[in-house]
């Protein structure tokens, strides 16, 4: 269940995703999971700890670069941070968000998970 503060996150994250190829919405593990046949990005709601975040696919290095560079904003999550996904600490107030970086964090999540043929689909799309 997403909590009243989480609600307008899990819009913005709703609306990214659901605008990608053949995107659906599940409920996974109590909270709202994005699929395109497999998981591509999850919400968490203080799920494992006080942060309201998302965990996304990530390339292989994107997630120990992204800690690098901004330890307090990205981490590696549990469960599936061992598989290279990127945490990503969304805070407690949309103002603070960067919502560019959040969509192409989650397209780039999508890239690696969709089926070639949505790839290209969404290429098109983006005059790619």
């Amino acid at each position: 269940m997403v909590s009243a503060a989480a609600l307008p996150m899990v819009q913005r994250i709703r609306a990214i995703c659901l605008a990608l190829p053949e995107v659906t919405e599940k409920v996974s593990h109590g909270e709202p999971t994005w699929f395109v046949r497999k998981t591509f990005v999850m919400f968490a709601d203080r799920h494992h700890d006080d942060r309201i975040a998302i965990w996304c696919a990530a390339p292989p290095g994107e997630q120990e670069a992204m800690i690098a560079t901004d330890p307090g904003r990205f981490f590696r999550p549990p469960y599936v941070g061992h598989r290279g996904w990127l945490g990503v600490d969304l805070g407690t107030d949309t103002a603070g968000i960067d919502w560019e970086q959040i969509a192409e964090l989650v397209t780039e999540a999508y890239r690696l998970v969709a089926p070639t043929k949505l790839v290209a689909e969404l290429d098109a799309a983006e005059g790619r």
